[in-house]
């Protein structure tokens, strides 16, 4: 049994005021495997004090510091890479090939911040002005379950290299990852308060966080409709906001595509972290005249697909996080049927060779008009939907047509023509013949798949805020302006 029963505030492991105690589940098992006691209201306040009293020495910081802070912190979790991928495993049930490389990811994005940071001009000229960058203040970091180590180390990382300090509150399901984390990122020997992690829930802990005056600025990862609710609360003190939230990603596979390449690009988008990703790509839009062909090819695929025991290294799809996903995913299965989707692989219940555990059957759904339940709402599990279209036209329409535009793939063998769709798709990010992650890329979405964009300078920028100076260098209109506020 795993006893979590710290948190992390101004430089030191301390027992939380909280004292709810939240059962933590071997999702592949279904088995009780620890306990982690839950932070409250008054260590969310604790932790954001500390931040604030580090902040002005921290801003102050040059660049060299944070970028030697970002290195050390790169090698104190690699030091920890495989203690991470034990926990991501045996916690959230990735499987084996993924969790390396989710464990890997966590120690990357610290490394690639450092990199962005060595280029990066905090006074710019504007003219006659000078423009300093200027860091915001007390950072809230709010990460989901479903790559918690990457997601706290990526937005810390991008709050560190622009001069802010920060309060994490990672979730509470995800609490063994985390001590993992946070253990390693002690171990780089940051001043006291820089960063702070407070475990505990969302409708406590992150709404402290959410509602704080000594908070500037929000990050969030999550479900839209909690982001939601961060955006009002934050708008009562206009903290600046980060959120990257739900998709319903389409997977365009264009009418010259090689099948044989498109079907596995199409399933692997579609069942990426077990079809447990806000950029899995579950909408299939594939040419009515190739329909047949295109299901005959996927189905085949589908059957050597498996799902069940994250260690075993022919697992593709993992379990789902929790019970409650489990059933949320089953839940939407049966809508499809219900609705009169065509189902051609996988359906209701676990997979037949499992008697255990929140395993899903990777399920396919043709058939499927784009005003169906399934095709409009975010499952976050490996269900997928084959919607036919027409000519290029229609096809463009469809994606387009969704309140989400997180991601989006296109699968053709005419690049410039493949490049010429990818222009009029209504994502942050648009993926042709790849599933490619690019660190220094912006990454974020369009409508309600969130605000603003995380990675590279984009999202050391989203911690900055530009000041102009006027008067430092003779200026050529010494005018005063019309009016001024």
């Amino acid at each position: 049994m795993h006893d979590i029963d710290q948190i992390y505030i101004g430089g030191a492991f301390v027992t939380p005021h909280g004292n709810e105690l939240f059962e933590l589940f071997n999702p592949a098992t279904e088995k009780v495997i620890g306990r982690v006691r839950l932070a409250d209201k008054d260590d969310a306040r604790n932790a954001i004090a500390a931040a604030k009293r580090a902040f002005p020495a921290f801003s102050r910081t040059d660049k060299r510091e944070r970028i030697d802070m970002l290195k050390r912190m790169h090698a104190a979790v690699i030091a920890k890479e495989d203690e991470l991928f034990e926990a991501i495993v045996e916690e959230y049930g990735a499987p084996v090939s993924r969790g390396r490389w989710m464990a890997r990811h966590a120690s990357n994005v610290l490394l690639e911040a450092a990199k962005v940071l060595e280029d990066y001009a905090f006074v710019r000229d504007a003219g006659t002005a000078k423009v300093m960058m200027q860091p915001l203040g007390v950072a809230g970091l709010i990460t989901p379950w479903n790559s918690d180590a990457g997601f706290i180390c990526g937005k810390l990382a991008a709050a560190l290299a622009a001069g802010c300090t920060a309060v994490i509150k990672p979730s509470e399901m995800s609490a063994m990852q985390t001590r993992v984390v946070t253990e390693a990122l002690h171990e780089a020997g940051l001043p006291a308060g820089v960063f702070n992690i407070v475990t505990g829930r969302g409708d406590i802990v992150g709404a402290e966080i959410s509602a704080h005056p000594d908070v500037a600025k929000l990050s969030f990862t999550g479900s839209t409709v909690v982001g939601k609710t961060i955006l009002r609360t934050a708008a009562d003190t206009l903290k600046r906001v980060t959120l990257e939230l739900g998709g319903k990603s389409p997977t365009i596979v264009l009418d010259d595509a090689n099948f044989d390449e498109a079907v596995p690009l199409a399933l692997d988008a579609g069942f990426m972290n077990s079809g447990q990703a806000c950029i899995a790509g579950t909408r299939i839009l594939v040419p009515r005249a190739r329909l047949a062909e295109f299901e005959e090819k996927i189905v085949s695929a589908i059957e050597k697909t498996r799902s069940g025991d994250p260690r075993d290294p022919h697992t593709s799809i993992g379990p789902m996080v929790s019970r409650k996903q489990w059933e949320r995913v089953q839940r939407y299965i049966r809508i499809g049927i219900d609705e009169g989707a065509r189902l051609i692989a996988g359906g209701e219940g676990r997979p037949d060779h499992v008697g255990a555990g929140w395993f899903v059957r990777p399920t396919l759904f043709s058939d499927v008009t784009n005003d169906m339940t399934i095709a409009r709402e975010e499952i976050f599990g490996p269900v997928l939907s084959i919607i036919a279209y027409g000519d290029i036209e229609d096809a463009i329409a469809i994606a387009n047509d969704t309140p989400y535009g997180l991601q989006a793939y296109i699968a053709s063998s005419d690049a410039a023509r493949a490049n010429a769709v990818a222009s009029r798709i209504d994502a942050g990010r648009v993926l042709v013949n790849t599933l490619a992650h690019e660190p220094a890329a912006p990454f974020g979405g369009f409508k309600q798949s969130g605000i603003g964009r995380e990675y590279g300078t984009f999202g050391i920028e989203a911690f900055l805020e530009p000041k102009a100076l006027l008067g430092v260098r003779q200026a050529r209109d010494s005018r005063p302006p019309d009016s001024a506020c």
